[in-house]
């Protein structure tokens, strides 16, 4: 037999004896000396009653334990039977160390590996026989209970497993915690979890921006960020992966496992201030468990010393006081030295290409990611911009507009202007689209940008027609072509239009596809319809209709006409400035005052 060094003190012979007659009546105390070893079959500790006389070495070498249902057969029990008194005599025991009744019930039920540590135990001294007393004299419940009671853990293993953790694992972390007492740690977890677990129903974000801050980290990491790295990297090997983070039930064991330590942090020393100083700074009380998750190391910062001259700092880069809510809940790895170090170099690069400040500020509020890609790759994005004729000004424009172009792989990138080429477009037209609605360059061509081309081929436009469309309306290239455009089609086809007149309709004004019906189709053909008694052919003819304001431009012209009973076609009645609507249907050189509006029942149809 080996001796075992454990993480628990092993108290002196004489405590052990004087605690044993301190046992209430229904666990009477144990005669004999009691010593931890260990076998070569069975590398966990057991208790076994060492002999009061010389044995036979091969009496002592242990065997492996029979099967439960044989062993508890050949006594009289039922397995089922036998682990339920297992439970109960560690639920008293727990109760005895400070646990509450429902605490110390519900650790019992989730331990079943320490329960059945002490079953095996407990069937090896009785199966050896290695008693040093009339066994009889104990039942079953009453020797579990003293096995659990010797094994010194003071109920942090049983607890430890009933969080979720694996036996290897608690073990480890009850190194950390041998000055810790039971009562105590239930309520520090159970404060813990609170913080980190509200229910707030952000668990889906907040696996998907862990995933992105990864997935566009490309400079070097410090040792917090690795260390979240490798939690992260455990997370990812657990069912439901990185997107299950904000589990209390999956991802606590986990962090527990990776970051033990946290469970030695003082609640009212600790805990408290940390999050208190988070919600000083303007982060939600609901949402600091959010960077706390996400940037574990965070936990052992110091609120002075580390993280009030990081906030600071980032002053540097356009953040000020009342956007660091903001930024640390996007981006909570803004708090390590690797990122506050690459956010200076960021800053010299933009100062350096000769983009506007206010343009480079704009952009890591909105996607501090960005913070986190080295100059290197980022220099490569800028230099696919600048072929397309994006640069200073027009580079800033676009880069606070959508700052994850920046994070894209420059192939990637080249992927879509291909593509924009592929249909027509030449690359001079391919540098306005991206300076007016750069957001196309940060989608999927597959599930994205084909599906909007084939939706228009679908309608009928012709592939030669596809660049004055585009030309014209680029944005439609983003739309939601899965709700919003089809129910526009379906509208206006339900309204009497044909699919050729719609295809006529968005050829010659395709931002026509991008107009909402609630707030612009519908009031103004209802406009046109009731009050002007044009038939819907007008709007075939002329479909910039929809794009001019019902109340500053449509309504007061058509009055005006309509006063000095002039007929006239949509086009002539809106496509004018004012200057010259006043001159040629007023009169004057300019129009200073709109009529009144002329009040009509139809209108109110």
């Amino acid at each position: 037999m080996s001796a075992l060094i454990l993480p628990f003190q092993i108290p002196p012979e004489s405590e052990i004896r004087a605690s044993l007659h301190e046992v209430p009546p229904r666990y009477p105390a144990l005669p004999s000396r009691i010593h931890l070893t260990t076998s070569e079959l069975t590398p966990s500790p057991r208790f076994v009653v060492a002999p009061s006389r010389p044995r036979d070495a091969s009496i002592l070498r242990r065997r492996r334990p029979p099967p439960a249902s044989a062993s508890a057969e050949e006594h009289g029990r039922s397995p089922v039977s036998e682990e339920a008194e297992a439970r109960e005599a560690v639920a008293d025991l727990l109760l005895e160390l400070g646990a509450s009744a429902d605490d110390s019930t519900e650790i019992a039920a989730n331990s079943p590996v320490y329960v059945r540590s002490l079953i095996d135990g407990v069937r090896e001294l009785d199966e050896l026989p290695l008693w040093e007393w009339k066994a009889g004299d104990l039942s079953f419940k009453e020797k579990v209970y003293h096995m659990a009671m010797e094994k010194g853990d003071g109920g942090v293993l049983p607890f430890l497993e009933s969080l979720g953790l694996s036996r290897v694992s608690s073990m480890n972390v009850a190194r950390h915690l041998s000055s810790e007492t039971l009562p105590s740690l239930i309520n520090k977890v159970r404060f813990v979890k609170e913080l980190l677990y509200p229910a707030n129903n952000r668990e889906m974000f907040i696996g998907k921006n862990s995933r992105r801050m990864m997935m566009h980290l490309t400079i070097s990491s410090d040792d917090a960020i690795q260390q979240t790295l490798s939690f992260f990297e455990k997370m990812e090997a657990r069912r439901g992966g990185l997107s299950m983070l904000g589990s209390k039930d999956a991802s606590f064991p986990c962090l527990v496992e990776s970051f033990p330590r946290l469970l030695q942090c003082s609640v009212e020393l600790h805990w408290k201030p940390l999050a208190s100083f988070f919600e000083l700074v303007g982060i939600p009380k609901g949402h600091v468990g959010e960077i706390l998750l996400q940037f574990p190391p965070v936990i052992f910062y110091d609120t002075e010393k580390d993280i009030k001259p990081r906030l600071s700092a980032l002053r540097k880069v356009g953040i000020e006081e009342e956007d660091v809510s903001v930024v640390l809940l996007k981006y909570p790895w803004i708090l390590s030295t690797c990122i506050q170090d690459n956010s200076e170099d960021i800053i010299t690069f933009f100062d350096t290409e000769k983009v506007p400040k206010v343009s480079v500020h704009t952009a890591i509020k909105s996607w501090p990611h960005i913070l986190g890609c080295s100059t290197d790759r980022m220099k490569s994005m800028i230099e696919q911009f600048g072929e397309l004729g994006v640069k200073n000004k027009k580079l800033g424009r676009v880069i606070a507009s959508s700052p994850q172009l920046l994070l894209k792989k420059p192939v990637e990138f080249m992927e879509v202007v291909l593509f924009m080429e592929e249909l027509g477009l030449d690359k001079g037209t391919v540098g306005r689209i991206l300076c007016r609605c750069p957001e196309i360059f940060a989608a999927s061509i597959e599930n994205t940008l084909q599906e909007k081309v084939k939706f228009l081929m679908d309608l009928g436009i012709t592939r030669d027609h596809l660049p004055r469309i585009i030309r014209k309306y680029p944005e439609f290239l983003v739309c939601d072509s899965n709700i919003t455009l089809p129910s526009r089609m379906t509208y206006l086809r339900k309204l009497g239009l044909s699919k050729k007149k719609l295809r006529s309709m968005v050829f010659r004004f395709s931002p026509l596809l991008g107009y909402s019906i609630d707030k612009v189709i519908q009031p103004k053909l209802k406009f046109l319809l009731y009050t002007m008694k044009q038939p819907l052919a007008k709007v075939v003819e002329y479909p910039r209709y929809f794009s001019y304001s019902l109340e500053k431009r449509i309504k007061p012209r058509y009055w005006v006409l309509k006063g000095r009973d002039i007929q006239c076609s949509l086009e002539d009645m809106l496509g004018k400035n004012d200057e010259k609507f006043a001159e040629e249907y007023m009169g004057i050189g300019r129009m200073l005052i709109l009529p009144p509006q002329v009040p009509d029942g139809n209108d109110k149809r």
